[in-house]
């Protein structure tokens, strides 16, 4: 669907009258980053999930992606506008990572557009910790084969390490231009019901962040996956759809 000037990549599963946004980690598309919530993750009667992939990720290419220093706005701008173009005036939000932090603008910005809000693995601000993790994935060669291979398949290796440098490098401009602010002030201004999850063990997103985000979302609940890491809603997909399910239905 065109949204803004782009050609946006999307898929719909189910009927229900419950719409549920799925946002997409870094470089991720519907298709690699959730294919648990996609097929038969959520009762199609009762929920209507959309995944999708943002700008210059996944099969919403051309253009390539860049990383300008509100490139999270503009995923938020982007979700936003594809969910009203699809006749989705209210929905809710399922942010992973990247996704997480552009679904938490989008809840502070559009606040009549959302019913509830899930995120995991996303932090409303980076630390000079974060910037030393991230360098030290720059070069995709130091992946493991299991992380990199659907980059690879979806990408191909030259633009999947190309998107990836840029990524890092736009993060750090982020830290240096706006002291490492991603949304913090913002979250204060998201009213609708939050659910944060987390995994314990995530090597990318220490608990300082889901910490963070409790305390400054008003009325947010927390909840831990004790051996969880980054991927929680692909490794415990049954047990991380049925916290989602519960929490949408109340």
């Amino acid at each position: 669907m065109d949204v803004s000037g782009v050609n946006l990549h999307y898929m719909k599963v189910g009927r229900g009258d419950h719409p549920i946004l799925l946002m997409p980690g870094a470089l991720g598309s519907a298709t690699t980053d959730f294919g648990p919530q996609l097929m038969g993750g959520f009762d199609a009667d009762t929920y209507t999930v959309i995944g999708w992939d943002p700008r210059g990720y996944g099969k919403s290419r051309p253009p390539d992606r860049t990383f300008p220093l509100e490139f999270y706005q503009r995923d938020a701008d982007d979700a936003n506008s594809l969910m009203q173009a699809l006749g989705y005036e209210t929905f809710s939000v399922l942010g992973w990572s990247d996704g997480g932090i552009a679904a938490l603008k989008l809840a502070s910005q559009h606040p009549q557009n959302m019913r509830k809000l899930v995120i995991w693995g996303a932090n409303a601000f980076v630390a000079q910790e974060d910037l030393d993790m991230y360098d030290k994935t720059k070069n995709i060669n130091d992946w493991s084969q299991r992380m990199k291979q659907p980059m690879i398949d979806m990408y191909g290796e030259e633009y999947f390490q190309q998107t990836w440098l840029g990524w890092v490098e736009g993060i750090t401009n982020i830290y240096t231009e706006n002291k490492g602010d991603l949304c913090s002030k913002q979250v204060r201004k998201i009213r609708c019901p939050t659910l944060i999850l987390h995994g314990e063990k995530d090597p990318m997103v220490p608990k300082i962040h889901p910490g963070f985000l409790q305390q400054n979302i008003m009325g947010s609940r927390l909840i831990n996956f004790l051996d969880g890491k980054h991927n929680i809603h692909l490794r415990y997909a049954k047990e991380f759809n049925k916290h989602v399910d519960v929490f949408l239905r109340k």
